[in-house]
């Protein structure tokens, strides 16, 4: 547990060192909810993080609820990681795309492709286009 806790508090200082592109940040392991980005904080609630599995592989699962009366355009990509908090993927994935509807709640998730990745995290930020 202790060297859990150790990775996990390393891999949120590295993260606190790379630029943010994005309104919030998620982190499946602790359940942690980062806000960057005021105006998307009050307009989007997280009801749920969780981790499944599908066929051996992990599946990460959030579930965003709108406190907007408008439609929110976003954008959202999921980091994997190991037991040990090491990035698995040696490529990121594109940026995601999803429109939440005022008031409504969707479920963004993502199968990891690499079958170490038990761990993730999601950045969700205001799509401009």
């Amino acid at each position: 547990m202790k060297k859990w806790a150790i990775a996990a508090l390393t891999a949120l200082t590295l993260l606190g060192c790379a630029d943010n592109t994005a309104g919030l940040r998620i982190d499946g392991a602790t359940q942690t909810v980062l806000f960057g980005d005021n105006v998307l904080a009050g307009r989007l609630k997280i009801d749920d993080i969780s981790t499944s599995d599908v066929d051996g592989r992990a599946r990460g699962i959030v579930r965003l609820e709108s406190q907007y009366k408008g439609d929110q355009a976003i954008q959202y990509r999921f980091y994997w990681y190991d037991d040990e908090g090491l990035e698995v993927n040696t490529q990121l994935g594109p940026w995601r795309q999803a429109i939440v509807r005022g008031m409504e709640t969707i479920v963004i998730s993502e199968v990891s492709v690499n079958p170490k990745g038990t761990q993730f995290r999601v950045q969700i930020r205001e799509n401009d286009n």
